[in-house]
């Protein structure tokens, strides 16, 4: 990165995060999830969130 005049990116502890991000899912998929979701009572995106902290 130095050698081709790149800078060099902050490490990421350092960064800070927004706590969003976007991503692309089939519309089965999606679906499920919002069924999912529903059924339980929660959001969609609370739902996400804790499928994705199991990870």
């Amino acid at each position: 990165m130095i050698a081709d005049g790149e800078p060099i990116p902050d490490p990421l502890a350092e960064r800070r995060y927004s706590g969003e991000f976007r991503i692309r899912i089939p519309p089965a998929l999606h679906r499920a999830l919002a069924t999912q979701a529903a059924e339980q009572g929660v959001s969609l995106n609370r739902l996400a969130s804790a499928k994705l902290a199991m990870c």
